[in-house]
């Protein structure tokens, strides 16, 4: 919360201009491009890490396909992860999120200018909906970005265990898979300090089609989760 507090003091000279170009791009979407969008909300978002007493230590971004339409599937530690992602992957890509963060105020707004997709976990056809839509968007080159936790894991650098079911889409469109490991990001806003903070953001090597193609979601879900565990094993002690 310190560090929230300190932003807002940091960027309070920005945050109105921010807030009328959000509200001004959704009421006119179709008439700005979804590349337009997002690079606006980049943009800011590389301008509240600058302000946040956080280095960002980004490893593997050689790693990423460059054909677009690939799933990033990154571990979730906290309202950080977003903005590492956003800070360190430079082309366009969206983002499936839980229903529940589509009604946070000025998130909603956010997550709406740059078209994500929420899935109801508690409606089986409306998630239906949300994975035929996002293998279609893959297979036509949108990247996106999903949490196979489904929620945060609040034991710092641990993980829960990684869904099946969020790999479906991408299983669906046969394009790759992007492991992310994500170390200490949650030491941004969970600790409750503005002292100086180091996070790593890992993007490891594609797992393509051809790996996966005789595996079910449950089998994925566990290799993926096995890559990102073992980097964050690997790396966790290193600052």
């Amino acid at each position: 919360m310190k560090r929230i507090i300190f932003l807002i003091f940091r960027l309070l000279y920005r945050i109105p201009g921010w807030l009328l170009t959000i509200h001004r791009y959704n009421k006119n979407k179709e008439n700005i491009s979804f590349a337009q969008r997002f690079y606006f909300i980049q943009e800011l978002v590389r301008k509240v890490n600058q302000k946040s007493r956080v280095q960002i230590h980004c490893y593997g971004k050689e790693n990423l396909p460059e054909e677009q339409g690939y799933l990033m599937a990154p571990n979730h530690q906290g309202l950080f992860d977003a903005l590492i992602l956003f800070g360190t992957h430079d082309k366009p890509f969206k983002f499936i999120v839980k229903k529940e963060l589509m009604h946070v105020f000025v998130l909603k707004n956010v997550l709406h200018m740059v078209d994500a997709l929420a899935i109801d976990r508690e409606n089986i056809r409306a998630s239906v909906k949300v994975i035929r839509q996002a293998s279609k968007d893959m297979a036509a080159g949108t990247s996106y970005v999903i949490f196979p936790e489904g929620t945060r894991c609040r034991q710092q650098n641990k993980m829960l265990e990684f869904k099946g079911g969020t790999f479906k889409s991408v299983m669906d469109a046969k394009k790759p898979i992007v492991p992310v490991a994500l170390i200490d990001c949650y030491k941004v806003f969970d600790n409750n300090s503005i002292e100086k903070v180091d996070a790593q953001i890992h993007y490891l090597p594609p797992i393509y089609y051809d790996e996966y193609k005789d595996m079910n979601s449950t089998e994925v879900a566990s290799m993926v989760q096995s890559r990102v565990e073992k980097c964050i094993q690997e790396n966790e002690n290193k600052f």
